[in-house]
């Protein structure tokens, strides 16, 4: 296991890990994720970026405080950013996490250097428990040997944590904020995500001006675990263009 390293701000604890070398890379976990989610990318992507993975406020090791909106996070991962002097960030979010990154591209453009969105949730609309109804057919459509991961992580956020998150980001409508977005963007979808369903992806990448649009035919809404070799693959082309790796 990587080390693991702690950002405290207020009453607010962020909790981190990090390695490999080159210019830096940020990946933010979704809904009810943590930094686990990322597995299947880290060694890929340590071979050519520096790469921070995040365990947001409320989950995963850092569970066990409220949960921050999706615009205070992106407010505390600048925060967090800057106490780092780390220079504009490639950074990678997923579900949440995108919906976060979205909010940081355009409320801290100084922070990011490129941005990628995976099944972002910033278009997503709906009652909380209309939502979590699809849930199960979201898990369900991804690979089965990651099931577990999904259901640990959500049981020791906790229920109480993934309501008021869910409802966080339900209420927040980022559609006023693509134009804002002024970095190279990749947007990648799994078209059989059951939960942010395929159009809004579609959406979403037309709101950014000049955001890229990947599809992987046969993953759902965790793409980057569904297509893992794909996404490596994807998201180090379009970086190599946008932040090159030393």
């Amino acid at each position: 296991m990587h080390e693991r390293h702690e950002y405290r701000d207020g009453t607010y604890r962020l909790t981190y890990t990090v390695d490999g070398s080159g210019p830096p890379m940020l990946l933010i976990h979704g809904l009810s994720g943590s930094r686990r989610w990322w597995r299947r990318n880290l060694h890929a992507l340590q071979a050519h970026y520096t790469v921070y993975v995040v365990d947001l406020v409320g989950f995963g090791s850092a569970r066990r405080q409220r949960p921050l909106g999706v615009r205070e996070s992106a407010d505390l991962i600048a925060r967090w950013m800057g106490s780092l002097n780390l220079t504009p960030a490639a950074v990678v979010g997923h579900s949440m996490g995108g919906h976060i990154s979205a909010h940081l591209a355009a409320r801290h453009p100084d922070r990011v250097a490129a941005l990628v969105l995976v099944c972002a949730s910033g278009l997503l609309r709906g009652d909380w428990w209309r939502v979590a109804l699809h849930l199960p057919r979201a898990a369900l459509a991804g690979k089965a040997d990651f099931l577990p991961t999904i259901m640990f992580d959500a049981a020791r956020a906790g229920l109480v944590t993934l309501v008021r998150a869910t409802r966080s980001l339900l209420a927040d409508d980022i559609t006023d904020f693509l134009a804002r977005i002024q970095v190279p963007t990749l947007v990648v979808w799994g078209a059989r995500d059951a939960l942010v369903p395929l159009p809004l992806g579609k959406a979403l990448s037309e709101g950014i001006q000049g955001a890229q649009f990947v599809v992987f035919p046969r993953a759902g809404h965790v793409a980057m675990v569904d297509a893992a070799a794909d996404f490596n693959r994807e998201v180090l082309t379009f970086l190599a263009a946008q932040v090159p790796a030393a």
